[in-house]
Formats: structure tokens, sequence, C-alpha cells
């Protein structure tokens, strides 16, 4: 009788030290795929996206894609294929990751687009920015530092991107209120320094009387700000960007450039996988979470100057 006590008691102790590990869950894997790998802006979200699956213990798992939809498509699909829980998208073309986004919701997985949305039934949440309400507050910044006149030019950013068609057209809506403002040049293009500087310089020669030039980030503003510079006429021109990133910020200083708008793209990737998490746990968003936006001109920029380097 002892002998099987001792037995029952020995299981009974197993049991009990064995169920908590048992019922431990299995921790989250997200999968990752940003719009590029390579502007500085999507940098700072993925060090943001991995700080916080860190501090959650989730797991992340990046796929390239570099502007290039075809490459997009091809991750998140690869991401599908590893049976990911979840899958956070910046997509390059609203309409064209529409397969990618289907093969994730056959397969049950939950795709939460962060920064732009996608045109699909299949995006689970977006995590945003208020696009119109941004580009209509460059367009009043831009008005009131032109003094209500004059002649502006739009560098729009990627024509497929939903993101970029809704912050000008917000500020279309309002720049449309100053009547002795007219756009006389737009274009939609890639989001880098170089179509910035070659933009630039096209405007300034076909319209040598621009005093402002509105560009969807800053990649593109830091771009145009060089061909300002170039041809001296620095302090003639005015250049707005978008995102706060590092070397925005400092143009800003500099005077270089006249306005960036913070969107803290580290806070964006952490409430990105927050929104994930939460998500996956079964407390779904209603509506868009948007992150909080500051315009940042020579006012208050030396608010969110980086700090200098440690020597």
């Amino acid at each position: 009788m002892k002998r099987r006590l001792v037995l029952i008691s020995a299981a009974a102790a197993f049991a009990a030290l064995s169920a908590p590990a048992l019922a431990q869950p299995k921790p989250v894997t997200i999968g990752v795929s940003l719009a590029s790998d390579v502007n500085p802006f999507y940098i700072a979200m993925k060090s943001g996206i991995e700080a916080r699956a860190k501090e959650l213990g989730a797991n992340v798992v990046f796929v390239t894609a570099n502007e290039v939809v075809a490459q997009q498509v091809d991750g998140i699909q690869d991401l599908v294929a590893r049976k990911v829980d979840g899958i956070l998208v910046s997509p390059i073309d609203a309409v064209a990751v529409g397969a990618a986004y289907d093969a994730a919701g056959k397969a049950g997985i939950p795709v939460i687009s962060i920064a732009r949305h996608a045109n699909s039934a299949n995006e689970s949440a977006y995590v945003s920015m208020d696009e119109k309400k941004i580009g209509g507050e460059i367009a009043a910044w831009i008005a009131q530092s032109i003094g209500g006149k004059g002649e502006i030019a739009m560098v729009a950013g990627p024509s497929g991107a939903a993101t970029f068609r809704n912050l000008a057209e917000g500020f279309d809506t309002v720049i449309k209120t100053s009547p002795d403002i007219k756009v006389v040049y737009r274009k939609d293009v890639a989001l880098t320094r170089e179509m910035g500087l070659k933009q630039a310089e096209d405007i300034l020669v076909a319209h040598p009387d621009v005093k402002a030039i509105y560009c969807a980030n800053d990649e593109i503003a830091l771009g145009a700000s060089q061909a300002i510079a170039a041809a001296g006429k620095g302090s003639q021109v005015v250049v707005t960007g978008l995102n706060g990133i590092p070397p925005a910020m400092r143009a800003v200083k500099a005077g270089t450039v006249g306005l960036t708008v913070n969107l803290n793209p580290v806070a964006w990737g952490r409430l990105g996988v927050d929104t994930m998490v939460e998500y996956l746990k079964g407390n779904k968003p209603t509506g868009d979470v948007a992150v909080k936006h500051v315009l940042v001109d020579a006012k208050n920029v030396d608010q969110f100057l980086p700090p200098p380097a440690v020597k």
C-alpha cells in the first residue's frame, strides 16, 4: 500500500510540474513585408517592430520588397506558405497586392496594413495616419508661408499607393481655398531622393517663379532641396516633406527644407505589432488605428532633432 501511495504521489507531482509547461502558449509568429528595405522611414519602422515583438515574446519574419510589387506579392505568399500567425504589410500598390492578401485570407491568416493600405476585402485592419488631414495641414502651412499667392508644384509619390492619393486629395481640398495659389506642376514618382532632385530640376526650368514644392516624403524633399540650392534659389522656394526622418529634421533646422511631419516610424512599428497581437487574441479594432503626427518647422524642430553623437 505504501509503495502504491508513493507511486501515485510521484505521478501527481510530475503532473503538477508538467502542467504549467504544457499550458504555455505557443509564441506568435508575425510575418512582415514593408515597402522598402533602404528607406530610412522603413528602417526605423522595422526597428520598432523588432523591439516590440521581442518585448512581447513574439517571433518576426521579414521578407524583402524594395518597392517592387511582384517581389512583395511573392514575399507575402511565402509568408502564407510558412503558416505565420499574422502578416503586417506596407503595400506598395493598393490594388496589385490583392492576390497576396487573398491568399492570406484563404489560409485564415489576418493581414494588417501599416503606413499604406490596400483595396482588399482581406485587409483585416489598417494602422494608419490621418492622411487627408495631414495633406490639408501641409497645404495650409504652405499657403501661409508664401503669403497666400503664387505658383506651387506637387511631387505626389507613387500613383498606385492609396496613401499618397489621400494625402494629395487632402492637400488639394485645402489649397483650393486659396484662389491666388496655382498648382502649375504635378507628378507621381517613386519615393527616392534621386527622383526629388530630378523633378525639382524640371520644375525650376519649366516654372522659374515657383514658390513652393510639396513632396510626398522626406527623401523626395531632400532631393528637391539639393536642386533648389544648386540653382541658387534656397531662399525663394519652400520645400515640404513627410515622415520626420533625422536627415529631414536636420534640413529643417538648416532651413533647406521648410516643413516635415513627424510620424515617429518606430512608434508606428510598435503600434503595428500591438495591433496584430491584440487581433490574434480576438480583440479586433473597430475602424483604422491612427498614429499621432506633428508638423515640424523652424519653430519646433529643436524638440525633434536627434541627439548629438557621443565622441
